[in-house]
């Protein structure tokens, strides 16, 4: 069992940037393959990025590669998402999650989820 609470939404102006931090219980963090969906309002959810287990290989969806970054740090069961460069596109809720397995196993365990509103 995986219990995941984000942190770090929040407004910020077009062009500003935002931390969003993933903690999760449990001593087996390190073995859950690591994502960050989020969701707008009437939209479905996306995913945004998927971090392996030792962090060796990162994925992006199209419209963030160069502006987001997602990291991981094991030491401190934590993930990381980098945000810069946001429009008001990136509006959203953002989730994590985690599985165990390959990325079709993301979405076993969810965090709550932060708002971030991005104002043009």
């Amino acid at each position: 069992q995986v219990q995941l609470v984000e942190s770090g939404g929040g407004l910020v102006q077009a062009g500003g940037s935002l931390r969003l931090s993933c903690a999760a219980s449990g001593r087996t963090f390190s073995s859950y393959i690591l994502g960050w969906f989020r969701q707008a309002p009437g939209k479905e959810r996306e995913l945004v990025a998927t971090i392996t287990t030792t962090g060796g290989a990162v994925g992006y969806r199209d419209s963030v590669k160069g502006r987001f970054t997602i990291s991981r740090d094991n030491s401190k069961n934590t993930v990381y998402l980098q945000m810069n460069s946001l429009g008001p596109e990136d509006t959203a809720v953002y989730y994590c999650a985690a599985g165990l397995g390959g990325i079709g196993a993301l979405g076993d365990y969810w965090g709550q989820g932060t708002q971030v509103t991005v104002s043009s």
